[in-house]
């Protein structure tokens, strides 16, 4: 291995440092111009074991060209989003202490929910000429103007969580541009949730009057990812032959707050009716679980509870009974994902157009390991 060769260098170098400086039967000046030779020859092979094992740390990582000057641009549609915390923190570690980018080459920026604040981030990355942008868009019908920027400036670009729409996915096929999408299907993700609801003693059929009644909190309805957990949560209810009431479907907008509120009023208005509440994500469940808990209700016993991205408080809940069930949305998976195919964009390699990484139903018997893994 190269990087053991050129320890030995300067391991020689050294040795020969310590040899002309012991010996006392040379010229002052010979054993100085010696040493000075010597100390050159240690520094000259300690650089190259350093760029060595630079090398084969890139290697490792997956990493094929030397991304030490090269530079990140990353756009998160906000950072008070609990699940894009965890993402984005994870991304960062990545890129930095595994593949090697330097710290401040990896510039993170709050989208604040605003397109247009967003946006005009992506232009300063442009014109202060980033090598690479990664970008989870406020709004995902953007993804065509964004990407024409772009495109015109000769920047990759990686779209992380929020998925453009197939249309413009195909189109970066097409016309050969570089961008690509990293992400779930938030289908499964919505038919886990609906499994999970399955999975109980009773289907769902709290009451046993041979329906399933539930309000659907959702993130915000312009979503994918909104859509299809709505859609394909309900969906595995009725493909397995169960009959479904919807009592109210309201955009909570991925948020805490909002979600507490929207199920508060609905267990005010429909009370024991209420035999599932489905939220889009976690953070919402959590808001959902606290206006349960205020209404006297409990979890598993008179009204279920789901959500979506696993996490930690989430999947804690799980494990003590007060959260039926939520589905992982391996961030640590998508991060290393959406890095490595930035690589991929700089050493000149071909990517694909979608790149999807499977979602992990969390129930009670495997909450326990997700959580250590979190942790």
């Amino acid at each position: 291995m190269r990087l053991v060769k050129k320890a030995a260098a300067i391991a020689v170098a050294s040795m020969m440092v310590m040899s002309m400086a012991g010996c006392g039967s040379k010229p002052a000046e010979t054993t100085a111009a010696a040493t000075e030779a010597a100390t050159e020859a240690a520094s000259e092979a300690a650089t190259e074991a350093a760029e060595a094992a630079a090398s084969e740390v890139a290697a490792v990582s997956g990493a094929t060209v030397d991304v030490s000057d090269k530079k990140v641009g990353i756009s998160i549609y906000k950072f008070d989003d609990n699940f894009m915390t965890l993402y984005r923190t994870e991304l960062e570690r990545y890129l930095t202490e595994e593949l090697g980018f330097k710290k401040e080459n990896v510039v993170i920026q709050d989208g604040k929910g605003d397109q247009a604040e967003q946006t005009n981030q992506i232009q300063n990355f442009i014109t202060q000429k980033y090598d690479v942008l990664i970008l989870n868009l406020v709004q995902a019908s953007s993804a065509p103007e964004i990407t024409d920027m772009c495109k015109e400036a000769g920047i990759p670009v990686v779209y992380i969580n929020r998925e453009p729409d197939v249309a413009e996915e195909e189109r970066w096929a097409s016309e050969k541009i570089q961008a690509t999408y990293v992400g779930c299907d938030a289908r499964q993700s919505g038919t886990y949730q609906g499994e999970e609801i399955l999975e109980t003693s009773n289907k769902g059929d709290i009451n046993g009057d041979g329906k399933v009644s539930y309000i659907m909190i959702q993130g915000d309805p312009e979503n994918v990812d909104a859509q299809y957990r709505t859609e394909f949560s309900v969906k595995a209810l009725t493909d397995a032959g169960v009959e479904v009431e919807e009592l109210l479907k309201q955009r909570g907008d991925w948020d805490q707050a909002k979600a507490q509120q929207i199920a508060q009023d609905a267990l005010n208005q429909y009370g024991d009716k209420i035999e599932v509440i489905f939220c889009n994500n976690d953070a919402m469940a959590l808001g959902a679980l606290q206006a349960i808990e205020a209404a006297g209700r409990k979890v598993n016993e008179d009204v279920y509870l789901v959500g979506v991205d696993a996490l930690t408080e989430a999947v804690q809940n799980v494990l003590d009974g007060k959260q039926t069930g939520t589905v992982f949305n391996d961030h640590f998976t998508q991060a290393k994902m959406a890095a490595d195919l930035a690589v991929k964009y700089l050493s000149g390699e071909a990517v694909e157009p979608v790149n999807m990484v499977d979602y992990i139903k969390v129930t009670k018997d495997n909450a326990q390991q997700i959580l250590d893994q979190l942790k």
